[in-house]
């Protein structure tokens, strides 16, 4: 499919990191379900494979040796029923990051890109939450934390974000404070599947109604929602005006 594409500038290698990332975190993400059933750990080695398309892949490793570019991590599927779901996504995930920074400097490597050139590569990745980050929710925290400090905004910062943290110290917490966090969180619906939180999912909040949503069921991404300002759900969107 890619043996003739060959990306020749860092501009070039930086969108096919780009593409190819935003496929592998569609598989783990949005398309998790999917994803998930292609994996079957009764099937050979199998791979995940991202495209600059923006699209994925779960197959088997190329025949050739050596291949035309870096092969992902084989036998992802193996692991699938041993491990919890979480831990089992954050896996691939690291491993996926790592195959992106192999592919993008073996284009590096492959068309002589020099000390400046790698480096600046390298700080354009860098730029970017990696997959791991992503997919654990982390990159949001971040994301969250710098737009607090920045714009000393609750409302800014509450977007693309999970549930509301508990209540803090001085608001009573003490040796029940593990309990109280898991009552606050499990009281919170989705508005749009109504169900409730966990600790393994993506959230987004409505700056509008304030209500939080699944990002699966609102079509939401993490990576999507990291060039959001201000997020309005599908119904506050269709209201063209506000009584």
């Amino acid at each position: 499919m890619e043996a003739n594409y060959n990306p020749r500038t860092v501009e070039e290698v930086f969108r096919d990191f780009k593409g190819r990332r935003a496929g592998l975190i569609k598989a783990l993400t949005t398309d998790v379900v999917e994803f998930y059933q292609q994996c079957d750990p009764e099937k050979e080695n199998l791979c995940l494979y991202g495209f600059p398309s923006e699209q994925w892949e779960v197959n088997l490793p190329a025949e050739e040796v050596p291949p035309e570019l870096p092969e992902p991590a084989l036998g992802i599927n193996f692991a699938r029923d041993g491990m919890q779901d979480k831990d089992w996504l954050s896996l691939v995930a690291v491993h996926s990051d790592a195959w992106l920074l192999s592919v993008s400097f073996y284009f590096g490597s492959r068309f002589g890109f020099d000390k400046s050139d790698r480096k600046r590569l390298f700080n354009m990745i860098n730029d970017l939450p990696t997959i791991y980050e992503v997919v654990n929710g982390s990159a949001k925290k971040k994301h969250k934390e710098k737009s607090t400090i920045s714009n000393h905004s609750s409302t800014k910062s509450k977007s693309n974000s999970k549930p509301p943290p508990p209540p803090t110290e001085e608001e009573g917490l003490d040796d029940d404070e593990d309990d109280d966090d898991d009552d606050e969180h499990g009281e919170t619906l989705c508005g749009s599947c109504g169900e409730s939180y966990a600790s393994d999912e993506f959230w987004i909040c409505c700056d509008i109604c304030e209500k939080w949503f699944h990002g699966k069921c609102v079509k939401i991404t993490p990576a999507r929602a990291e060039h959001i300002k201000q997020y309005k759900c599908p119904s506050c969107s269709n209201k063209r005006s506000r009584p």
